[in-house]
């Protein structure tokens, strides 16, 4: 983490998991045992459904709320797809873009990754941009290339402004399901080069004020030392999100 220059970052993407009651109680646990946010801001990624009860009750806490995906048309013909606009009109502050799942199982594309990133910018909501490389890409020594071209494609035609407003997240596709997991200095490394992309395109200045979370396996056991790495500014946290004491855990190392 570098808090002179940005903020720190712990988000819980739910998944497909919690139903509106659930999410409620889930809440309501994790805000008995977070301590003062001085240092991190705090994001939950829910389900579609459970929006509206995770906004009423974040409403007397520091947590903001995201959702999981959006579509980049603003109304039209898309069966099961919400808009920008329609997410904010709830209350969401940030949005999920471009998730290695997305991207696996339902046809996201760098392209379509680059057009929500604009609609939601347009819409006043913070995009969580999530790059990765598989298995293939990393025993084959392109993650380098890959991760490159998926920042370039992610901020064509985006301004320095607009890019403040951007959080990325790197995930380790390769590290997910199979048995192998990214150390803090592999995470830091990737980390590292899109910061570098980015300083390449638009300067050091807007460089060192963008937000790069881990997107991997963070729990509470590794946190301090993923999060003490430079280019490490927080998590975007899978499982261990779900369980109000390994989260809070998580927020509170972020806040040390």
């Amino acid at each position: 983490m570098n808090r002179k220059y940005r903020r720190t970052i712990i988000a819980g993407n739910w998944k497909m998991n919690k139903t509106p009651a659930e999410a409620k109680a889930l809440i309501e646990e994790l805000k008995t045992k977070v301590g003062k946010q001085k240092w991190c801001d705090v994001v939950l990624c829910v389900p579609f459904v459970d929006i509206p009860a995770a906004i009423r009750a974040t409403r007397d806490a520091k947590i903001s709320i995201a959702a999981q995906n959006m579509h980049f048309e603003k109304s039209g013909a898309f069966t099961g797809e919400v808009s920008a606009d329609m997410l904010k009109e709830l209350g969401v502050k940030y949005v999920v873009i471009g998730h290695s799942e997305r991207r696996e199982y339902f046809g996201e594309t760098d392209k379509t990754v680059n057009l929500k990133v604009k609609a939601a910018l347009e819409n006043g909501l913070r995009p969580i941009v999530c790059v990765g490389e598989s298995l293939d890409q990393r025993e084959s020594d392109i993650t380098a290339e890959h991760i490159t071209m998926q920042v370039k494609l992610a901020l064509a035609d985006i301004t320095a402004d607009q890019l403040r407003k951007i959080v990325f997240a790197y995930e380790p596709i390769w590290a997910i399901g199979t048995g192998k997991t990214a150390t803090a200095e592999q995470a830091s490394e990737v980390c590292g080069l899109i910061r570098a992309v980015i300083r390449a395109k638009y300067g050091a200045r807007v460089a060192r004020s963008v937000t790069i979370q881990y997107g991997g396996s963070m729990n509470p056991k590794n946190a301090a030392e993923l999060l003490a790495q430079l280019d490490i500014d927080g998590g975007l946290i899978g499982g261990a999100s779900l369980k109000a004491d390994d989260f809070a855990a998580i927020i509170n190392a972020a806040n040390q």
